[in-house]
């Protein structure tokens, strides 16, 4: 669990006190940590759209927010980000786990998966894609504070070799 841990760790070190998403396999160790901690809020949503609302919702009553999904749900989030996040200057960390590259094994995660930068740079959202838990601590806490710097969300892609870090603690 040391990939998962570590983005943990750098959400509670960046003071971040709500957070909602749309569940993933990759994301389930983080997930499960986020759920036990009195200090963090979490709403499960069911679409990733419907997460950005919430947060949305949450920051604007003071909280400081992320949202947890798997990069197909950007494509479902765009008109939300545009709509509300860049009108609003809503400024959100998105920790995304990034499928449809090395190692997939499902074909229709491969074109999200193609397009998921392209689509964050069109939308013009700051994104960085740590390889180690220790990098991943550091761009998760630096994130969270840009994030506020620019008033817009900010998004951390964690690709299948990442999640390795999950399964025995070190890389395979």
């Amino acid at each position: 669990m040391k990939g998962s841990l570590a983005i943990y760790k750098g959400i509670k070190d960046s003071n971040i006190d709500f957070v909602s998403g749309v569940p993933c396999v990759n994301l389930k160790n983080l997930i499960s940590l986020i759920e036990r901690d009195r200090d963090i809020t979490y709403i499960p949503a069911t679409r990733e759209e419907e997460a950005v609302g919430i947060c949305a919702g949450a920051h604007l009553a003071g909280r400081r927010c992320a949202i947890l999904m798997q990069n197909s749900g950007l494509g479902n989030s765009i008109n939300s980000i545009g709509s509300l996040c860049k009108v609003y200057q809503i400024p959100l960390l998105f920790v995304i786990s990034h499928r449809g590259d090395l190692k997939e094994k499902i074909p229709a995660q491969v074109p999200m998966g193609r397009w998921t930068k392209k689509l964050l740079e069109t939308i013009e959202m700051p994104y960085y894609c740590p390889k180690t838990p220790e990098e991943a601590y550091k761009i998760i806490k630096y994130g969270a504070d840009y994030a506020h710097v620019i008033g817009y969300p900010v998004a951390v892609l964690f690709d299948a070799l990442y999640w390795e870090y999950d399964s025995k603690g070190e890389r395979l």
